[in-house]
């Protein structure tokens, strides 16, 4: 029989099939057909054995400019950052910063292409990477972020963030270094206003950087209120500008860790403010002892994304690129451990991030894209305990070469 179909995977399990087992038809780049029995052959056919498939993860929060650069450092700024109520978290940043000084778009490009390797391995085909832009990196991690996102096309979606992190005000660089990374194609303006000096230095910051993103019609992700002081008030500072400019739907505010420590009426006040700027939020809470307040947030129907956030760097020692292994360790954290929670983080990981970054993928249904993933797991249960590499990774209508991927990723 003449192949009809490029992909055929048999015997999966979706999420809201119960045990009916399914079988999923791939042509031309989208889902062409969900049944219960494809009578089609396909070039590719895949037994899963009554595997999970899902859509693939997202990671909406990846530092991938620093990868792998804890051996060229010390772990200063480490026990800072883990510190108590994470007090000395600018400390962190300030030391940081120093590895900037050797930044080479030459190791910057081998370390990042390692771990898309290992995103692609683990079902994490869409990532927003962040590239440091400022006095001391100028722009060698967002041209090393900008070559990766052309070398990886035709297998990851790289959202590039221009990302001031040592500031706007404190970097009296910055602010034209980040417009001359969106002149030469970075997708997203990324901000940092936690690191200022003052309330006023922060919300100049926002001001400018929603400038630049209203210049070049960009969306908006800013890394605020990362200590345990309840005074912070960056990610209200966000909400209200968003509201303002009329970028609802087009901004994440990340980290937010002061929000563990906010009286129970700001937060609702917060909480309120969010809505009306239809504002996402992005939590790592493996990379810090304090977070967001994740279940509140998620009972109020907000959308809440985990994020891998680092590897291997001056803030974290570990990572895979691996969103089962950080949706693991949330649960722990977050003490997320039922099945309706279990649920959510895994949503957390994929549907939700997928939306927020505005990526166009309506789940495994005839006309979506062909970007999903066959779990190495029957239930999401079985998937967070094993927190294992899917069994089959199909990207843009193609069943990835793992291969390849593993060669990549073992590469020193």
């Amino acid at each position: 029989m003449t192949s009809q179909l490029d992909i055929c995977i048999r015997n999966v399990r979706l999420r809201n099939s119960g045990n009916e087992s399914l079988d999923i038809g791939v042509q031309n780049g989208v889902i062409s057909m969900v049944e219960p029995k494809i009578q089609v052959q396909a070039q590719h056919e895949i037994e899963a054995g009554g595997s999970l498939a899902t859509p693939p993860f997202a990671n909406p929060h990846l530092h991938l400019c620093k990868v792998y650069t804890l051996p060229m450092m010390d772990e200063e700024a480490l026990s800072y950052y883990h510190g108590p109520d994470m007090g000395k978290a600018m400390n962190a940043v300030e030391v940081a910063a120093k590895i900037k000084y050797k930044y080479d778009r030459s190791w910057i490009i081998q370390n990042a292409r390692k771990a898309l390797a290992l995103a692609a391995l683990h079902g994490m085909l869409y990532v927003r990477a962040f590239a440091d832009v400022d006095g001391k990196a100028k722009l060698e991690g967002l041209s090393a972020l900008l070559t990766l996102r052309d070398e990886f096309k035709d297998i990851l979606k790289i959202q590039v963030v221009a990302f001031a992190e040592d500031g706007i005000v404190r970097e009296p660089e910055a602010a034209e270094l980040i417009r001359e990374s969106m002149r030469l194609g970075a997708d997203i303006v990324g901000g940092h206003p936690f690191i200022e000096l003052t309330d006023d230095d922060a919300r100049e910051h926002i001001h400018v950087l929603f400038d630049i993103a209203e210049e070049f019609n960009a969306d908006v992700s800013m890394l605020v209120d990362d200590a345990g002081d309840p005074g912070l008030r960056q990610t209200e500072m966000m909400a209200l500008e968003t509201i303002k400019r009329k970028w609802d739907g087009r901004v994440l505010a990340h980290h937010a860790r002061a929000m563990s420590t906010y009286p129970i009426p700001y937060f609702r006040k917060l909480v309120a403010l969010l809505k009306l700027a239809d504002m996402g939020i992005v939590t790592n809470p493996h990379t810090g002892p304090l977070h967001a307040r994740v279940r509140e947030l998620l009972s109020d129907g907000m959308d809440v994304c985990l994020g891998q956030d680092d590897i291997s760097d001056a803030y974290y020692p570990y990572g895979r690129n691996n969103m089962l292994e950080v949706a693991f360790l949330a649960s722990h954290l977050l003490w997320m451990t039922t099945a309706k929670d279990m649920d959510s983080l895994f949503d957390m990981a994929t549907v939700i991030p997928t939306k927020r970054m505005r990526i166009n993928h309506p789940g495994i249904i005839p006309g979506a894209p062909a970007d999903l993933i066959v779990l190495d797991a029957p239930s999401i249960l079985e998937a967070l305990r094993e927190h294992a590499a899917p069994k089959y990774v199909i990207s843009q209508g193609k069943l990835l070469d793992s291969r390849r991927m593993q060669d990549l990723a073992c590469r020193e």
